[in-house]
């Protein structure tokens, strides 16, 4: 009622006069309009009252049936709560609680045994039909059905997972049958194999390779067909590419020209016709390489590759890219260890000349790649790869052939230098010392000469026409040059130090040699880059390095010298501290060792007189005698500037004279005018020679001619 009254406007209700007061809703009305409003009111509710009854009473049966069925729905309602109030009751019970409880947990057990029991019958029967069927292969492949094995055990390998690891709840019974099909697998792998081994032979006595079509009843095609569909071409070719390589390949290869192959096949009498691939050889097999042609080496593998396409694999891509997949690396190999190696030009005026050989290769393995026995982009062109490498091939053996005779230079020589031969040096100021022309050389970066061994003197020849081949090669072989000068270099610092290991550890001669071969090789490394660097090819050019080869021979002979001058001076103060002189120079090393000691002595007194040189020319006052050094009056003139002079110089002549000599020269006071002293006289007598009656009666001598 309430919305009925919503959707009355009470103004409508009003009379005309009151409602024109409708600007102002505020204002109140008057007694008479309310007395008005309240009638029209009644009339409107009355009204109202009736279209309701009228209503409901058209659609009295709908009300009436919708009562029955709220009753109907409150009286189950309450029937539903009283009985499960008394089932609420009964479930109070804890008996009753534990009986159900331990019941559903009872159905549940037995519903997972029976789930596990169903299974188990389904693993068991599994296991028992892949059992079955390893047995019905095994069987087909006993019975002469080779190709329905393979698809067994093809499948059966998928099945089972092989090859797999074991899974750690995995049954036993899976790795059990494994082995089952292991072994069955490896018995069709030897099936197979002998198959191939009866249909492809060679017949040593007539020279003839046979391919059967059928051997041991059983179709050459079915056993490739069965050696793909199971897997193992690899294993059932394996033998028959060892014949082929052993008995055919290998004559052809090293034979070509005294060799020829023809073939007797007949492919329309039936399954037991075979293909014969005839050897006859036409000359003696012992033809060296030199005489081996492209042309004949690839006309009869090509004839071969051909057969094998054709009778052995029946001209299907796959079985040949197999057989190829086993025998063209050692094919390759033997091409190249018997021809193409040897084909190498000598000289890089010929390389040019190779391209007729590299033209000829390339053919023949356009040609096997036609048949599919090689393949394009995987590394199987290694016929044509060398050949187009024959500059660095050619590269590769010079540079074998320099580190050869670099290696026996090191080896064969003995590093010394016979001085009893050799002329003493002088001491000059301007003029340099004629040279030995077998030791001695000329210093890049220093003034006179050094005094080399021929293994250091020849290798340094060999460096240098080394480098003059860099200057004339293109940037393949120059490179290859390049790292063989170093290299030969290199072999001096790796062989001498360890060849000469005990004569290092020593005061010996040939630890000077080898100091003079390092100090010039040191020098002469310098030299190679100003030398050589602007004629390299621009490639060689940029990563061309001496410097450091340099100094790695510095420090060698500094090291040298250093442990040399450690040596001498540790045997004179220990010749000095006994005093009585040096021991035992009738032996060998004792008398080397002596010498040695005093030779380097004499060599650093006139060392010390060379480096003076300019010091004494400033001192000298006549310019014509500073044209001549060794003038004696210039000698006369530096002794009263310098007394020391005198008898520095008298001191090198000491160690060249003999004991008498120098106790004469004591006598006669020329050794005091030098400046000497009888204790320096004395000490210096003991020190070099070794006690003995003459020592002793020269010592008693001077003590008298001093008192």
């Amino acid at each position: 009622m309430d919305v009925l009254f919503g959707s009355i406007d009470v103004r409508d209700l009003l009379p005309s006069a009151a409602a024109a007061g409708e600007d102002d809703p505020t204002a109140p009305l008057s007694a008479p309009d309310l007395r008005l409003l309240i009638d029209r009111l009644s009339v409107r509710s009355l009204r109202i009252k009736d279209d309701v009854r009228r209503y409901l009473l058209s659609r009295r049966p709908e009300f009436s049936a919708a009562v029955s069925a709220a009753a109907s729905a409150a009286s189950s309602s309450e029937n539903a709560c009283a009985s499960l109030s008394s089932a609420l009751e009964l479930l109070d019970a804890r008996l009753i609680d534990a009986e159900i409880r331990d019941l559903a947990a009872e159905i549940g057990a037995k519903g997972r045994e029976l789930a596990e029991r169903r299974e188990a019958a389904r693993a068991v029967d599994a296991v028992a039909e892949v059992f079955r069927r390893v047995q019905s292969a095994r069987r087909d492949l006993r019975e002469g059905r080779i190709v329905g094995a393979s698809e067994a055990m093809r499948d059966l390998k998928a099945a089972l997972r092989v090859p797999g690891t074991e899974e750690e709840e995995e049954p036993k019974v899976y790795g059990l049958l494994r082995e089952e099909w292991g072994d069955c697998f490896d018995e069709l792998q030897e099936v197979l194999a002998r198959h191939m081994e009866s249909a492809v032979r060679f017949e040593a006595e007539s020279g003839r390779l046979r391919v059967s079509y059928e051997a041991d009843g059983v179709e050459l095609r079915r056993v490739l067909e069965a050696m793909e569909i199971a897997g193992v071409m690899d294993y059932g070719f394996a033998k028959v590419a060892d014949l082929m390589i052993k008995h055919v390949m290998n004559p052809a290869v090293r034979c070509a020209s005294g060799i020829v192959f023809t073939e007797d096949c007949n492919q329309d009498s039936g399954l037991n016709a075979d293909a014969i691939l005839c050897i006859i050889m036409t000359s003696s097999p012992d033809i060296q390489g030199e005489q081996l042609s492209a042309v004949d080496i690839y006309s009869k593998l090509t004839q071969v590759i051909k057969f094998i396409y054709k009778y052995i694999c029946f001209c299907n891509n796959k079985w040949m890219q197999c057989f190829g997949r086993l025998t063209w690396p050692r094919i390759s190999e033997l091409v190249i260890t018997s021809f193409l190696s040897k084909a190498i030009p000598d000289d890089t005026s010929r390389i040019a000349e190779f391209q007729n050989i590299l033209n000829y290769t390339v053919e023949f393995e356009n040609v096997l790649k036609e048949m599919m026995f090689i393949s394009t982009g995987t590394g199987d062109e290694r016929l044509s790869s060398f050949a187009h490498d024959v500059e660095v091939h050619f590269a590769s053996r010079r540079r074998n052939e320099i580190l050869t005779k670099a290696r026996n230079l090191l080896l064969q020589c003995d590093f010394v230098i016979y001085v009893e031969n050799t002329p003493k040096i002088p001491f000059q100021a301007k003029h340099k010392p004629e040279k030995n022309p077998e030791n001695s050389v000329d210093l890049l970066f220093e003034t006179g000469v050094c005094l080399i061994s021929e293994a250091a003197s020849q290798l340094m020849e060999l460096v240098h026409q080394t480098l003059k081949n860099v200057c004339l090669s293109s940037t393949k072989v120059a490179t290859e040059f390049y790292h063989a000068a170093r290299d030969a270099l290199i072999l001096y610092e790796a062989i001498v130090p360890i060849k000469l290991e005990k004569q290092l550890d020593s005061i010996s001669q040939v630890a000077i040699v080898v100091h003079n071969d390092c100090h010039y090789l040191y020098q002469e490394i310098l030299g190679l880059a100003f030398e050589y660097r602007v004629d390299f090819p621009s490639g060689v050019k940029e990563c061309a390095v001496f410097a450091d080869l340099a100094m790695h021979f510095h420090r060698l002979s500094e090291n040298i010298l250093g442990k040399q001058v450690q040596l001498i001076c540790f045997s004179l103060n220990e010749a000095i501290s006994s005093a009585n002189g040096f021991q035992n120079t009738h032996q060998m090393q004792q008398y080397e060792s002596a010498k040695f000691s005093i030779d380097q002595l004499q060599k650093l007194i006139h060392l010390t007189l060379e480096n003076l040189c300019s010091l004494f020319e400033s001192l000298v006052s006549d310019v014509n005698v500073k044209n001549n050094v060794l003038e004696k009056s210039m000698w006369i003139e530096l002794e009263e500037m310098v007394p020391s002079l005198r008898k520095l110089r008298k001191l090198a002549d000491l160690l060249d004279m003999p004991l008498k000599s120098i106790t004469s020269a004591w006598e006669s006071r020329e050794l005091v005018t030098c400046g000497f002293t009888y204790s320096e006289v004395k000490n210096f007598i003991k020190a070099i020679f070794t006690d003995s009656p003459l020592r002793r009666e020269c010592l008693l001598r001077i003590e008298s001619a001093n008192a």
